[in-house]
């Protein structure tokens, strides 16, 4: 086989094997982060789905990007000064599309009874020095209860990563802790992390080849436009995190065609 072959066979075994992560679920044609969005995902049928998790004022564990409820819904204020109930209130669709008016805010639990155990899950844990040593450990725990480690990862920065192996020393983590690219990689290495989540601006062909060679899988943040998922998918990456799936899935069906 000549050399070329070759490359042409180990570039379609990696677009065949390339995971479609859904950020915030399908969140560039629903209101990300609600029922709605994991709904489209799922029915797209994705092989991963990214979350995110904020922790209210009185415990609750809420799927929301943001500090605050601000950009996506009809309320204000930080989730950490909301309490469970003020924030199940709000109405978390309309800010998107007047068709979604009605959405809410999910709890982690709520969320783990809409998404499969087959789906893999991307769970952001969101904290900061004030409530880091709380919510990654709950959020463990959550996963433990729902039996969910298996298919399960957390990705946060490096000490709330900290955080939660110490409730879990064998969970999957992924370390968002990207500056400086130049080390990434063997930081990584350092706390037994396997899950890279780089920017997609600083995912090269060689970071990737770094990652494999330590045993490592990069599923770059993220890409919405054919042509960065293609150079992307040029670099060796084994997943992608997109807000629309849809086209990464087309994508990866044209190449595999």
């Amino acid at each position: 086989m000549s050399p070329t072959a070759k490359e042409h066979r180990h570039s379609l075994a990696i677009v065949e094997s390339l995971a479609v992560v859904a950020h915030r679920g399908a969140s560039g044609t629903c209101p990300e982060n609600t029922a709605a969005a994991f709904a489209e995902a799922l029915r797209l049928g994705v092989d991963s789905i990214e979350l995110d998790i904020h922790r209210s004022a009185d415990g609750g564990l809420i799927i929301i990007h943001d500090r605050s409820v601000d950009r996506t819904s009809n309320g204000k204020g930080r989730v950490a000064e909301l309490t469970t109930t003020q924030i199940a209130g709000l109405d978390a669709g309309s800010w998107y599309d007047p068709a979604f008016a009605g959405q809410r805010f999910l709890l982690f639990d709520e969320a783990l009874d809409l998404i499969p155990d087959s789906v893999r899950l991307n769970v952001h844990v969101k904290a900061d020095d004030e409530d880091r040593p709380q919510v990654a450990p709950e959020v463990v725990d959550v996963l433990v209860a729902r039996g969910r480690l298996e298919n399960a990862f957390i990705a946060a920065d490096a000490a709330a990563l900290r955080c939660a192996r110490e409730r879990a020393p064998k969970l999957q983590i992924c370390n968002l802790s990207v500056r400086p690219a130049e080390d990434y990689v063997a930081r990584c290495a350092q706390i037994d992390c396997l899950i890279l989540q780089p920017g997609h601006a600083m995912t090269t062909l060689e970071l990737v080849e770094d990652a494999h060679e330590h045993g490592m899988e990069v599923n770059p943040f993220f890409a919405d436009e054919e042509p960065e998922m293609q150079r992307l998918i040029d670099c060796g990456v084994d997943g992608i995190l997109t807000n629309f799936p849809e086209r990464l899935q087309h994508l990866r069906r044209s190449l595999n065609a």
